[in-house]
């Protein structure tokens, strides 16, 4: 089974009563075009901090490039994966939020006209808040102030966190609500997204299976030509090389945390040919499988 995380992600929040998370990804050595961030979607509504590094994130087939410093906000139930645009280190916060966190405010008519629009989807941030309207770049202390406080943990700190995250959204709201309709809706950007998504699960649960390009154009709908065209645009790769991707990130887990040889990793990842899975391993991560195995080691 691949150890990345599946298409519909049931993404870790540790306390219902504060549904929120904190993951601060540390990406090390990545080569350009490298994945950072495997395809999936989640319900909940989640902002991206980035710390050092360039990448491009492709959120429901639009690309959209930050470096560090800049923040991407994506939206709850859209596809979304990450590559490296740089070579080495790729350091990003990832903070999810799910709208029960604001439950308190549900009976508010202040919070449902101004913030609940955004977290239930019919009305969208831009992905990239500063590139519209400057005055983001001052919210964005709110931001930081809360991942201190989810890395740190002193006592109360889900009631600071809260107290953030709720102003900026708040903040955000009132400098894009003016410019956007609520029938503007924040449904798929694109047409069989629900289909993409059963896809990307078959991929993720059987990472041996030989599927073809026309079977996966079938599944979705559409003919092969359509096909390669919106999944380039979705993932920024084509079906093989988003696969070949996928099963050698999953080679370097078991690399690392198996005794397994080469020959039965190749096998488990859906190459016959040990010769051909260590050319494809250097390829796609810039070293032999050996050279991986003594990282681990090391």
């Amino acid at each position: 089974m691949l150890d990345l995380k599946a298409l519909h992600e049931d993404t870790r929040i540790d306390h219902k009563s504060h549904p929120f998370q904190l993951f601060q990804n540390r990406c090390s050595g990545k080569k350009i075009e490298e994945c950072i961030l495997y395809l999936h979607w989640h319900e909940h509504f989640e902002w991206i901090i980035m710390r050092k590094g360039r990448a491009v994130f492709h959120i429901d087939s639009r690309p959209y490039e930050a470096e560090a410093g800049e923040v991407i906000i994506i939206p709850g139930g859209a596809l979304h994966v990450g590559y490296a645009l740089n070579e080495g280190d790729v350091h990003y916060d990832s903070i999810v939020v799910n709208r029960a966190l604001f439950q308190d405010f549900a009976n508010d008519p202040v919070h449902e006209q101004y913030v609940a629009p955004y977290l239930e989807g019919s009305v969208r941030f831009p992905v990239k808040p500063a590139a519209e309207n400057a005055a983001c770049e001052a919210y964005y202390s709110l931001l930081n102030e809360a991942v201190d406080e989810m890395a740190t943990q002193p006592p109360a700190y889900q009631l600071v966190v809260k107290s953030k995250l709720h102003a900026l959204f708040t903040l955000m709201a009132r400098t894009f609500m003016p410019h956007q309709l609520r029938d503007r809706s924040g449904g798929a950007y694109f047409p069989n997204r629900d289909r993409f998504k059963q896809l990307i699960a078959r991929i993720e649960a059987d990472p041996q299976e030989k599927l073809t390009v026309s079977e996966a154009a079938s599944q979705v709908g559409l003919n092969v030509y359509h096909f390669c065209k919106m999944f380039k645009k979705l993932t920024g790769r084509t079906l093989v090389e988003y696969v070949n991707g996928c099963r050698m990130s999953e080679a370097v887990r078991l690399l690392q945390g198996s005794s397994l040889t080469v020959t039965e990793i190749a096998a488990q990842v859906g190459c016959d040919n040990a010769n051909y899975f260590t050319k494809l391993f250097k390829q796609y991560k810039g070293m032999t499988p050996s050279q991986a195995r003594g990282m681990k080691q090391a």
